[in-house]
């Protein structure tokens, strides 16, 4: 069985990564989109190893101390991270796995030496990311500033990633990371040998 291939998908706020991710789960019974895990106490309607994998803050800090997340961050008193085990074994299985987090998390994947292909989701223009965090109009203007600021730092990071994707037609971004999908799919790579044992001449 081939073995599946981890995707790191990041951008800034309101580019639309969430819904990018989203359809392409909804299309495919071959990917699985990674579940994290939190010390927050669950919300209404969330679901243990469903919504977030619900830990204390003690079984936390014990599988980051046994080296159990690919990342994690503390997050206004609360501990999120992805942990290790379930994507390796997804990934074992020869399924597909996203993980759809921020820039941070994804730098600390790739420098723990995390394969795979790293996707950075960008806004057609600065005005327009702009633009869609108003258009939420849930934001104070100190608020879209910080947004805006963060965006810029975190697109600062590109040249880290593998590929980019501009989302300005929505299907057309969705399109173009499942066609990236493929693609890392048919790259030579050191598993050729298996490959050209296929393909070798009959004598």
């Amino acid at each position: 069985m081939a073995e599946g291939r981890l995707f790191v998908i990041s951008g800034p706020s309101a580019v639309g990564k969430g819904t990018i991710v989203k359809e392409i789960m909804a299309s495919s019974t071959d990917i699985s989109l990674s579940i994290s895990a939190t010390t927050r106490s669950p919300r209404a309607g969330e679901t243990d190893g469903v919504s977030y994998y619900f830990l204390t803050k003690e079984e936390f800090k014990e599988k980051i101390d046994n080296g159990g997340f690919l990342e994690w961050a503390e997050v206004h008193g609360n501990y999120y991270g992805t942990p290790k085990a379930p994507v390796e074994k997804l990934l074992a299985e020869g399924k597909d796995v996203i993980l759809e987090i921020d820039v941070q998390g994804a730098m600390q994947v790739k420098e723990s030496g995390g394969e795979g292909a790293y996707i950075f989701i960008l806004p057609p223009s600065m005005e327009e990311l702009k633009n869609r965090i108003n258009n939420r109009g849930t934001e104070t203007e100190e608020a879209i500033a910080l947004r805006m600021s963060k965006a810029a730092g975190e697109i600062a990071y590109l040249d880290r990633y593998d590929y980019y994707v501009i989302n300005d037609d929505l299907q057309e971004a969705i399109d173009t990371v499942k066609a990236i999908m493929v693609s890392e799919h048919q790259k030579i790579n050191s598993k050729s040998e298996t490959l050209l044992a296929k393909f070798k001449e009959v004598k």
